[in-house]
C-alpha cells in the first residue's frame, strides 16, 4: 500500500478514536447532569392553583393568571420536574377581553385541566366578567376554543370528572343549600352532571360536603377521582393564607355520602408557624404516572426575611395511596408529611427542557411566552423590528386599573437582577419610559427616564384601599437619548440602578423596601412582575420608547 494511502487510513483511524473518546466524554457529561433529586418549587414565581393531567407519557399543567393576559399558562413535562411553557388557554381577545376596570386579583381563578377521548378541557372562573366556563382544544399548545359559559353554576374553582360510563360531572364551590353563614367562612362542595362539550348542566345539584370539620372554613378547589373502585374527593380548605390545607373525603358511591377521612388534613403546614421556610400549602391536584405511581402538585409560599415576595408557587410531592379505616387515603411525602425543598425525583425518564433565556434581544417576530400584559390590549401598541421592541406612549398608567403600555414577566427568584436598555427622548414632562416592578396598581416601583431626568417613583396604597399618590423617591439629571436601567433585588431590599451603558451602572438612591410588593403588604392573589413601560400620563402622544434588550438574571 502506498504511503499516501497509509497516511489517509491513519488519519481516519485517529478521527474514529477521537470520535469514540468524544462520545464517551459526552455520555459522562450527560450522565452527570441526570439528577437523582429535584428542587421545589417546580414552577417558581407566580404560578398558583396548579392542575395537572397526563396523556400517555406526557404531563400538562395549567395555573391561575388573574388579571394578566394571555391567561391560563400551560406547561408540558415528561418527568414532572422539568417544565416547558407551551402556550395559553386564553390567547385571543375574541375569547375573552379583560376590560379596563377589572380589579387587582380578579380575572381568571383556579382552573382544572383534563383530557378525555382526544380532547383537552380547561374549566375555570372569570371573576368580574362572566363566571364559570369551559374551553377545549385538540392541542394543549393551542389554539383553544371560545368559552362555553355555564349557566346556573355559582361559586369558583370548578372541576370536571368522567366516570367509567363516560358521563361527566361538575364539582364546584359553595354552600348551595342555603346554609351559608352558619359559621364564619362556611362554604362547601357541590356536584351536578354536565355536558362538557356544550357547557350545559344536567339534572339536580347536590351538596357533597362543607369541609372536614363542623367549623371548616372556605372549602374550595375540588377534584374528584375514582381509585380502585372508590370515589375520592380532594379539596382545599382554610383559605389561601396561613391555615391553608388539603383534605379528602371518601365514598363508595358517586353521589355520596362523602365521609371526611380520619387522616385530615392530609397535607398542611398550618401547624409549623410563619417561621417555616415553606408555608400556606394547599389547592392540590393528583396525577398517576404511567408506572402507577402517584404525585401531587399544589401551591405553597416561600418566606424570605419574614415576607413572601414571590406569591404562590407550584410545588411537587410524592403521594402513596393507602387503604385505611376510612378508605383510600393519600399519604403525602411518606415519612415526612410536609413539602420538601429537595427530594428524590419521580421514576420517569429525565427530560430537561430549554431554560428561559436570560436576555431577550427581541430578534423574533413575536414576543416570547414569558411576556404578559395587564388586562387585554385592545390593539397592538408595540412592534418588534430590527432586534428592538418599540412601545407607544399612551395616556394609561400602571397606577390605574387599565391596560397600560407595560409588558412584564414574572419575578422567579428571591434575588435577581433585571435590566433593560432604553432609547427615548422627549421635551414633555408628562412623557416617561423605563423599568417597572409591579404587584398591583397601588404597589409598585417605577424607574423612568423623563425629558431631562431619571426618576424613581414609589406607589403605595395604604391597606389597599382608598386614594394614593405616587411619590418621587429620587431624581437625578440625565442627558442623552439612551439609558440602561436596572433593579437588583436581594431578599426584601431592591437597589435601583441607572447609567449610559450596562457596564457603568450606579445607584440612584439607597436600597428601597422590596416588601412593598410582598403578600403581607400588597395582599390578595396575584404575583410580582418586572418589565418595560411607557406612558404619556393622561395626554395623547405620538411618541414611543425603544427597548434594545431586556435581561432577567436570577442570583
Amino acid at each position: 500500500m502506498c504511503n499516501w494511502c497509509i497516511s489517509i487510513a491513519g488519519f481516519y483511524r485517529m478521527l474514529l478514536v477521537a470520535g469514540i473518546l468524544m462520545l464517551s466524554l459526552c455520555s459522562k457529561i450527560i450522565a452527570q447532569t441526570v439528577s437523582e433529586t429535584f428542587q421545589n418549587p417546580i414552577l417558581p414565581g407566580f404560578y398558583p392553583d396548579p392542575s395537572i393531567c397526563r396523556v400517555g407519557d406526557t404531563y400538562y399543567m395549567v395555573n391561575s393568571s388573574f388579571e394578566w393576559y394571555p391567561g391560563l399558562p400551560i406547561h408540558r413535562s415528561k418527568d414532572l420536574v422539568n417544565w416547558e411553557k407551551i402556550g395559553y388557554g386564553l390567547h385571543d381577545p375574541d375569547q375573552i377581553a379583560y376590560r379596563d376596570g377589572l380589579d387587582n386579583s380578579h380575572g381568571i381563578f383556579a382552573p382544572t385541566i383534563r383530557y378525555h377521548e382526544g380532547t383537552f378541557y380547561i374549566i375555570t372562573t372569570m371573576i368580574g366578567q362572566g363566571g364559570n366556563f369551559i374551553i377545549t382544544s385538540n392541542n394543549p399548545s393551542g389554539p383553544w376554543s371560545k368559552p362555553m359559559w355555564i349557566k346556573d353554576a355559582p361559586g369558583i374553582d370548578p372541576s370536571l370528572f368522567w366516570d367509567d360510563d363516560g358521563r361527566c360531572y361538575y364539582t364546584g364551590t359553595g354552600a348551595i343549600d342555603g346554609t351559608k353563614g352558619e359559621w364564619p367562612g362556611k362554604s362547601g362542595i357541590w356536584m351536578q352532571e354536565i355536558d362538557p362539550d356544550r357547557g350545559v348542566l344536567i339534572g339536580e345539584k347536590k351538596q357533597l360536603t362543607y369541609g372536614h370539620a363542623s367549623n371548616a372554613r372556605w372549602a374550595e378547589g375540588p377534584h374528584l377521582y375514582k381509585i380502585d373502585g372508590e370515589y375520592l374527593l380532594l379539596i382545599g380548605e382554610g383559605g389561601t393564607g396561613e391555615f391553608h390545607a388539603v383534605t379528602v373525603f371518601n365514598s363508595k358511591e358517586l353521589w355520596g355520602p362523602y365521609i371526611s377521612n380520619h387522616a385530615n388534613p392530609v397535607m398542611t403546614h398550618r401547624h409549623l408557624g410563619k417561621t417555616h421556610p415553606i408555608g400556606q400549602t394547599g389547592h392540590a391536584d393528583l396525577v398517576q404516572t404511567q408506572n402507577g405511581d402517584w404525585w401531587s402538585v399544589m401551591l405553597a409560599k416561600r418566606h424570605v426575611d419574614g415576607f413572601v415576595t414571590l406569591a404562590r408557587e407550584t410545588f411537587l410531592a410524592e403521594v402513596k395511596m393507602t387503604n385505611q379505616e376510612t378508605g383510600i387515603t393519600p399519604v403525602f411525602n411518606p415519612g415526612k408529611g410536609l413539602l420538601l425543598t429537595e427530594q428524590k425525583r419521580p421514576n420517569l425518564p429525565w427530560t430537561p427542557v430549554s431554560e428561559i433565556p436570560g436576555r431577550d434581544e427581541f430578534d423574533k417576530q413575536t414576543l416570547g411566552l414569558e411576556w404578559n400584559f395587564l388586562r387585554t390590549p385592545t390593539y397592538e401598541w408595540y412592534s418588534l423590528e430590527e432586534g428592538k421592541i418599540e412601545i407607544q406612549l399612551r395616556p394609561e398608567t400602571v397606577n390605574e386599573l387599565v391596560n397600560p403600555s407595560f409588558i412584564g414577566q414574572r419575578a422567579r427568584h428571591h434575588n435577581y437582577l433585571a435590566s433593560t436598555k432604553l432609547s427615548f427622548q422627549s421635551r414633555k414632562r408628562n412623557e416617561k419610559a423605563g423599568l417597572v416592578i409591579y404587584r398591583r396598581h397601588g404597589n409598585n416601583y417605577q424607574l423612568l427616564k423623563t425629558s431631562d431626568k431619571i426618576v424613581l417613583i414609589k406607589s403605595f396604597q395604604e391597606g389597599n384601599k382608598g386614594d394614593f399618590e405616587p411619590q418621587i423617591v429620587a431624581s437625578v439629571p440625565f442627558r442623552g437619548k439612551e439609558a440602561v436601567l436596572g433593579a437588583s433585588v436581594e431578599g426584601v431590599k431592591v437597589q435601583f440602578l441607572y447609567g449610559k451603558n450596562e457596564n457603568d451602572l450606579k445607584p440612584i438612591v439607597q436600597p428601597q423596601d422590596y416588601s412593598l410588593i410582598s403578600d403581607e403588604v400588597a395582599k390578595r392573589f396575584n404575583g410580582v412582575y418586572v418589565g418595560m413601560y411607557a406612558t404619556s400620563e393622561g395626554i395623547e402622544s405620538n411618541n414611543s420608547a425603544i427597548f434594545d434588550w431586556f435581561e432577567y438574571e436570577g442570583k
